[in-house]
């Protein structure tokens, strides 16, 4: 019995259990009433056991919609991506990431329905990799995962200084507080706030940061319309070539000379990239998931999300373009030149991405306490008060990694567009696309009245394996998989491509074009 207990569950297993679950969650009693809750046969054995985080699962899809509108609302780097590639193709490019992105957002919430369950509980985006294809998969997608979200928590740190450093410089644009010495004060803000250990708590703070995001805009475009680009910013993080001078707009790609992301195609790739970053959030999307009452309930939050996001991101970013031209600035309300309009504006986004970074940090740590400390090291759980206590202390180490690369690599647009290349891009449409074809072609693989899953024995009985089994499940559904082959390795070679825009400009930077340097004391704006 201990050898079956202990034998990995295969796929056929994880499907089984989750119909289950799915079953079992239709018949909960509604939010706020007390009632049994059914399960078909008793299908669902020692659920405490199996997932002492269930208790956990309090979320709405209210609550939902805040956190990935928060997560991924990020509308003040679009002015200067439609800088670099021009109308036109800034409205292709974020109208259809819009769309992959949603897409993307259903692939995981239908894959996470048909593979989570109360016995064997979906808890992270690597578990994808491990139920669909096996333990070094889910190892590496999981230490991709956290790279991305320490990287997140990094340039956030890196927004908020910048921020404080110019308010601290004052009318006159006097030297102002150290530029390191602000990073260490947001740093030491994310280790309090970051105490939160339940996304539920997050709801509120979330919907105070995504109203406040949409105050700045509207100061923003007020104060666009009425000033001048801020042209010491735009020298001091992108060189002399984007000092004072004519405003100019594109209809079509700008020139050599008018992207301050990099010339020719480097700059597009570059401003491709902020598109990227900006809808970058399926990577939480498990985690939100893992937190809901009602799973099932996921796709209304990601549908009104996606298009809330849309609609401000195209609209803002074209009105600000439309008046700074070559000369947006990323972020968009660091570009203000009148002095209490800028400090007002970034006063107000220090609290919105305070939230957005501990969101960031929240997720980030838990999958390295469950993936690393627990499976390896056999750490307590977050809910014993053990736990409480080394997440306690995991929090401000977690904050200060942060702090350390942000520090040593200063420049917020590129190292965010190489962050969206090399991860937010892999994890939005990449991976997904992955996702796609392997549950697919394996839940299509399953026969019903053929095939069946012995829960007692824990085997299933195949109709057929091998290459044979997988070529019937791919022609069961030829469009769909062949579709999502092309966007896997279409989202793959945008993913290299991005890097290697992101690098060049990195290089571009260090080599003197910013003001900026490592440990330094020098504003990058």
């Amino acid at each position: 019995m201990d050898a079956l207990q202990s034998r990995p569950a295969s796929f056929e297993e994880y499907v089984y259990w989750a119909k289950a679950t799915r079953r079992d969650e239709s018949h909960q009693a509604p939010p706020g009433e007390k009632g049994p809750r059914t399960s078909d046969g008793g299908a669902l054995p020692q659920q405490q056991q199996h997932d002492t985080g269930r208790s956990m699962r309090t979320a709405g899809w209210g609550a939902i919609f805040y956190l990935i509108t928060a997560d991924v609302f990020g509308p003040f780097s679009t002015p200067w991506a439609f800088a670099q590639m021009g109308y036109g193709p800034g409205i292709a490019i974020f109208t259809v990431f819009g769309v992959l992105s949603t897409y993307s957002g259903w692939i995981i919430w239908n894959a996470y329905l048909g593979l989570d369950s109360a016995r064997y509980p979906l808890r992270e985006y690597g578990d994808f990799f491990l139920r669909l294809f096996g333990r070094l998969p889910r190892r590496l997608v999981n230490i991709c995962q956290s790279l991305q979200l320490i990287l997140t928590v990094s340039i956030i740190i890196l927004l908020m200084g910048q921020s404080l450093s110019q308010m601290s410089r004052g009318p006159g644009g006097g030297q102002g507080v150290c530029f390191v010495t602000c990073l260490v004060v947001f740093a030491a803000a994310g280790s309090i706030l970051g105490q939160v250990r339940t996304l539920r708590r997050f709801s509120w703070l979330a919907f105070g940061a995504v109203g406040l995001n949409c105050v700045i805009m509207l100061l923003c475009v007020g104060v666009v319309v009425n000033s001048p680009p801020n042209f010491v910013s735009t020298m001091a993080q992108y060189g002399p070539d984007f000092g004072p001078g004519p405003i100019a707009k594109f209809a079509g790609f700008p020139p050599d000379g008018y992207a301050s992301g990099g010339l020719g195609f480097v700059g597009t790739l570059n401003g491709l990239l902020q598109a990227v970053f900006a809808y970058g959030g399926c990577m939480l999307f498990v985690a939100f998931l893992a937190e809901m009452r009602q799973p099932r309930d996921f796709w209304k939050a990601l549908v009104c999300a996606e298009l809330f996001i849309y609609i401000l991101y195209v609209a803002f970013g074209l009105f600000v373009y439309s008046f700074q031209g070559q000369f947006a600035l990323n972020p968009a309300m660091q570009g203000l030149s009148p002095y209490r309009w800028q400090t007002v504006a970034n006063a107000l986004s220090i609290g919105a991405y305070l939230v957005v970074g501990t969101l960031f940090a929240n997720v980030g740590l838990k999958l390295f306490y469950i993936d690393i400390l627990q499976e390896f090291f056999h750490f307590p759980d977050l809910t014993s008060v053990r736990g409480r206590v080394y997440w306690a202390v995991l929090t401000p180490t977690y904050w200060a990694l942060a702090f350390v690369i942000c520090a040593t690599v200063p420049m917020f647009s590129f190292v965010s567009g190489f962050i969206g290349a090399a991860f937010i891009l892999s994890f939005t449409f990449t991976f997904p696309a992955l996702i796609a074809l392997g549950y697919t072609i394996k839940r299509d693989a399953m026969v019903e009245g053929e095939e069946r899953f012995d829960p007692e024995t824990r085997t299933y009985s195949y109709k057929d394996r091998g290459f044979k089994r997988f070529r019937r499940a791919f022609m069961k559904r030829p469009i769909l998989n062949t579709w999502n082959a092309i966007y896997f390795l279409g989202a793959l070679t945008t993913c290299v491509l991005g890097v290697y825009s992101s690098v060049v400009a990195l290089i571009g930077a260090f080599s003197g074009k910013s003001a900026a340097t490592s440990w330094g004391c020098v504003p990058p704006v």
